[in-house]
């Protein structure tokens, strides 16, 4: 059997948690009973993932996420993976997995990860996905499914959005600077 959407019992790791999708991601997948861990870089934005449904916070700058992952797991590594930091994560990221897990790649905010061989997700089997909103919603009918199911979490109070940083469309360059340079957290807004 293998994992098609989180479900309660399952172990996530979600990098960027206290990040405009790593939030969202965050409050989600503790609704659907999820135990999730979820990386950051400040106390401030720990907080925000505890407040998130992080059931775990890894400080990464302070400690190294893998070795808090497999302590936190008892060895045995998570269900699934969220990354959009990339090329710092992306190894690490594959390490903790556990056996038929799932490696979600989103972004790359830290670049590009480098190539890897199939080879090294025979080991544990692991499934290895870069998903577009394109392919997930090629049709009305899709696109309209899944906004549906999203509104409808956010109706509910399951999730919601944090708007934590609003920039006049005259300082794009600023917003993109600040994202990059992790001092953001929540969703960035762009005013006009």
């Amino acid at each position: 059997m293998y994992l098609k959407k989180v479900e309660r019992g399952h172990t996530i790791l979600v990098h960027a948690a206290a990040g405009g999708v790593g939030s969202l991601l965050c409050q989600w997948a503790n609704a659907l009973g999820a135990t999730v861990i979820g990386t950051v870089s400040t106390n401030e934005k720990a907080a925000q993932a505890k407040e998130d449904g992080c059931h775990h916070v890894i400080m990464y700058k302070n400690e190294d996420f893998v070795s808090r992952v497999k302590d936190i797991t008892s060895g045995k590594g998570v269900d699934v993976v969220y990354d959009s930091v990339g090329k710092d994560t992306f190894k690490g990221s594959l390490a903790c997995l556990k056996s038929r897990g799932y490696m979600v790649s989103f972004g790359q905010s830290s670049g590009s990860p480098d190539p890897v061989p199939l080879s090294d997700l025979a080991p544990k089997s692991l499934f290895l996905t870069r998903p577009s909103m394109m392919q997930y919603n090629e049709t009305r009918d899709e696109l309209l499914e899944c906004a549906g199911e999203v509104f409808a979490n956010i109706a509910s109070g399951v999730i919601k959005a944090r708007v934590n940083h609003k920039y006049p469309l005259s300082r794009v360059a600023d917003a993109h600077a600040d994202v990059e340079n992790r001092i953001t957290s929540g969703s960035v807004v762009l005013l006009p």
